[in-house]
């Protein structure tokens, strides 16, 4: 049997959710009562239903209701589509709902390994419904990420200088001189930045922002252009091995600093004098994002979780 729908009209989904509530009870008066409307609107609706569809659904008498063949076919087929659309309404509220439902974060490798366990434990804690996938990558990857959709938000050093970008500070962390014990500067906490003109540094490949930054502080402490310095470690880990082995001298980020060098018993570090160089951490959105009330409680939640670190909390007086 072939159905030919009216091309210029298409059911409503009242005249389905009428439709489908007569097939269920197979009684006007309790169809209607089911879903909250009169009788003569509900079978209206039905009327409307069979004239969009050019097809007879029900048989109508004084004393019951029938589904002909078509309505029982098309009752299944009206089911389905109402189903549909519940589950439809329902993924919108859980898309309305803030911290529910994927959340792509983008997070630079040296900022992943130490500040990962506070950003999981708070929404382990707090977000519980918030499906948080972690993705690593160096930053001009997750710039590209974020533009193009593919992430939602990111947590790397900034400025970018994208002003398509809108950065959510969270804190400031100082820089650390990492050396082999015994070295003439360990255990120091006034290093003025002109030493770093003519130390063995050790930096990270191309590609890392933390490479870039190191090069910017010893520009600025006057360190020549030509000045040699050793690039052979693809990560923070590696680096401070090699610190540790007597190849030179590294900077590390404040928070990096219990983690990577409680692996050997080989290493010291000391501190520069006031201002010491440092970076800002920050969260990262597309301007104008849609979840930007959400990420900007989050980043506000992310600030008070990551006081115990060795930071200094954008916002907030030093002691």
């Amino acid at each position: 049997m072939e159905i030919l729908i009216n091309s210029q009209r298409q059911p409503t989904l009242a005249q389905l959710r009428a439709f489908a509530a007569v097939a269920d009870h197979l009684h006007f008066r309790d169809a209607a009562a089911a879903i909250g409307t009169s009788q003569p609107a509900l079978s209206g609706a039905v009327a409307a239903l069979e004239e969009v569809l050019g097809v007879q659904l029900v048989e109508r008498t004084t004393r019951r209701v029938l589904l002909t063949a078509a309505g029982e076919r098309l009752a299944v087929r009206a089911h389905a589509v109402l189903d549909a659309v519940g589950s439809l309404m329902e993924e919108a509220e859980a898309v309305r709902a803030p911290f529910t439902g994927a959340l792509r974060l983008g997070v630079i490798p040296t900022v992943a390994p130490y500040l990962l366990p506070t950003v999981l434990r708070l929404v382990h804690d707090r977000y519980p419904n918030l499906d948080l996938q972690v993705h690593e990558e160096q930053t001009a990857s997750l710039v590209e990420g974020l533009t193009a959709g593919r992430l939602d938000l990111l947590l790397l050093a900034v400025p970018l200088g994208v002003p398509s970008l809108t950065e959510l500070p969270l804190f400031d962390e100082d820089f650390v001189l990492v050396m082999p014990e015994g070295h003439r500067l360990a255990g120091r906490g006034d290093i003025p930045r002109e030493v770093l003109r003519d130390l063995d540094l050790l930096l990270l490949e191309e590609g890392h922002c933390l490479r870039d930054q190191a090069l910017d502080i010893c520009r600025e402490a006057g360190r020549s252009e030509g000045a040699p310095m050793t690039t052979s470690a693809a990560g923070l880990s590696t680096l401070v091995q090699l610190v540790a082995g007597g190849l030179g001298l590294t900077l590390l980020p404040r928070t990096a600093v219990r983690v990577e060098t409680g692996r050997s018993g080989h290493l010291a570090t000391g501190y520069f004098q006031e201002p010491a160089p440092s970076r800002r951490i920050a969260l990262v959105m597309r301007g104008g994002a849609a979840r930007a009330e959400e990420f900007e409680e989050f980043a506000s939640a992310l600030r008070g979780a990551l006081r115990g670190l060795p930071v200094r909390i954008v916002g907030e007086a030093q002691p």
